[in-house]
């Protein structure tokens, strides 16, 4: 297979994600294109830089182009520790609801988000083993469990139930 070059391949890459009903993995990308992981993240890096809207998620690359959303959305607040964090998003998606972020306020760097986008109890597994696989740290881990979530649903009814859930179970603030 032969190596896709520079512009070409970024151009193929904002294509790609332009068209893709699901996000797509870095080793996806690269596997597309003949060339390295890192080198998609440079790839995307200089995409970004030329403000393209791409978030990376934890199921891979998106390209978040402005939707009009319609339904509910609401930012929670939770505390849990990390052998609880399949517990609290699995209630979540269970309800219908959209794990769009999650979001901490550090004491140096102020509020830091991450993009989440888990839709599935499929999403949350993968989320989960991608955590022990990798041995990250969640980024609630850097304030004691403490962090929002913004959520999106169809209905307010769906987001009022999995709040009342996700306090029965001792998780909301």
């Amino acid at each position: 297979m032969k190596k896709i070059l520079g512009d070409k391949r970024r151009q193929l890459i904002l294509k790609w994600l332009k068209e893709a009903d699901a996000p797509i993995s870095g080793n996806q990308l690269a596997s597309r294109t003949n060339v390295s992981r890192q080198v998609i993240v440079q790839d995307i890096s200089l995409l970004k830089a030329g403000n393209e809207p791409i978030m990376a998620t934890p199921q891979g690359y998106i390209f978040a182009e402005e939707t009009s959303f319609s339904g509910e959305r609401r930012v929670i607040a939770v505390k849990h520790n990390k052998e609880q964090a399949a517990e609290e998003l699995n209630i979540l998606v269970d309800h219908g609801v959209t794990v769009v972020d999650v979001i901490v306020d550090h004491p140096i760097y102020g509020e830091i988000t991450a993009s989440l986008h888990l839709k599935s109890r499929f999403d949350v597994e993968k989320f989960i083993k991608k955590l022990q696989t990798t041995g990250a740290t969640m980024l609630s881990g850097l304030t004691d469990g403490t962090h929002l979530h913004t959520l999106e649903a169809d209905t307010k009814e769906q987001i009022d139930l999995a709040i009342l859930e996700l306090d029965k179970a001792g998780f909301l603030i």
